[in-house]
């Protein structure tokens, strides 16, 4: 290759009628306007050649370019019967063209990327969706079958790793629970009162707190807590361990993985959540107090009784039993993105990030559920 020789030319002379000698100069270079073959196979419709040669006398810098243009006037030439002289490239280009002579092509390698219809488009987007579906439902029913062994006894994993889990799931996470409920009730309770003192009604500020700490947000921000916090741990833990090997080692030597690692998450989580959401509620109802008894001027004993008497037995059923559902599905979002972990570190924190949506999705979703299931049937 020689030096800069200007932008790539392509000329045609003949020797005699049987030659059609090719003059190739300047840079033949890829983010140059490259000269097309066509030009080519007009000369060789015009006056057909028994061979065609190449001159690469005035040929500056080259790159693939020249290869991809002398690959298309070989093909142009053997559908007219030319013989293609290649003695006049250069050396590097002709050993290069010679490689990949030598390895056939594969049929259909040349084809266009074609793009389906819309309809193909929304039809394959439902296929790849099904997948996710499809390996959770797989995922679940592996679960189901592992509390089948748990409830045979044949389940096996370490007491002493479910006690931990429940310390971790549970008093490790009472103080991001207080200071979460506790603003929350705040929040519930400033609200109400701009509203409800328009209309002298400052008192139901604690019907107000109590019923939807009860009911709804006790429950579901203990979860969303417990998403953010305890499901990423999940899925951290999970993965770290495929990626070392260590869910490979315990199916080699006959444990299985989802009784040795999954279960203890999923009954630690599934006890503590009940007891958290309790815990959420006072909370917020003390966070609501503060601001009936210190903004409203309200008095606490009035406050207490006001609470009291509108947090009823069922409101605090049906949020007990709504954390009981958010634990399950938390514990079973972290577990499913731990255990589809990839073999590297940077799949850890996708696999992290992935469980909180997922766990947060699911509670959202559930909620919405148990709203209107709640609703028809009048609780």
């Amino acid at each position: 290759m020689t030096a800069d020789a200007g932008s790539p030319t392509l000329s045609f002379s003949r020797d005699g009628d049987a030659t059609l000698v090719a003059h190739l100069g300047g840079r033949w270079q890829l983010q140059r306007d490259m000269p097309s073959a066509a030009a080519i196979e007009r000369e060789l419709a015009a006056t057909p050649p028994a061979r065609l040669t190449f001159d690469t006398a005035a040929l500056g810098a080259w790159d693939s370019s020249l290869l991809t243009f002398v690959a298309d006037v070989t093909e142009l030439c053997a559908r007219r019967h030319v013989t293609v002289e290649r003695d006049g490239l250069p050396t590097g280009a002709q050993r290069l063209v010679a490689l990949a002579e030598a390895v056939p092509e594969r049929q259909g390698a040349r084809q266009g990327v074609t793009i389906p219809p819309w309809l193909g488009r929304i039809g394959l987007s439902v296929l790849a969706a099904r997948e996710p579906v499809r390996a959770m439902l797989g995922f679940i029913g592996e679960i189901t079958v592992a509390l089948g062994r748990l409830a045979r006894r044949r389940a096996r994993f370490r007491v002493a790793d479910l006690l931990l889990l429940i310390q971790q799931a549970g008093a490790d996470a009472l103080g991001i629970i207080t200071l979460i409920s506790f603003l929350v009730g705040l929040i519930l309770a400033f609200v109400g009162a701009v509203q409800l003192e328009q209309f002298g009604a400052a008192i139901y500020v604690a019907n107000l707190v109590g019923i939807a700490m009860a009911r709804e947000m006790g429950a579901m921000m203990t979860g969303i807590v417990m998403a953010g916090r305890t499901g990423a741990a999940y899925a951290a833990q999970l993965g770290t361990m495929k990626v070392t090997q260590e869910v490979d080692a315990l199916t080699t030597m006959g444990i299985s993985p989802l009784d040795f690692l999954v279960l203890p998450r999923m009954i630690a989580l599934c006890l503590m959540m009940p007891l958290l959401c309790v815990y959420s509620d006072v909370i917020g109802i003390v966070g609501g107090a503060t601001v009936g008894v210190g903004m409203l001027k309200l008095p606490l004993r009035v406050y207490y009784d006001q609470t009291l008497a509108a947090v009823t037995v069922k409101d605090l059923a049906g949020g007990i039993f709504k954390a009981s559902v958010y634990g399950v599905l938390i514990a079973v979002a972290g577990c499913l993105r731990g255990m589809q972990c990839g073999n590297s570190s940077s799949a850890v924190g996708d696999a992290a990030t992935s469980a909180v949506v997922t766990g947060v999705v699911f509670i959202i979703s559930a909620c919405g559920i148990f709203a209107v299931v709640f609703y028809v049937l009048g609780i």
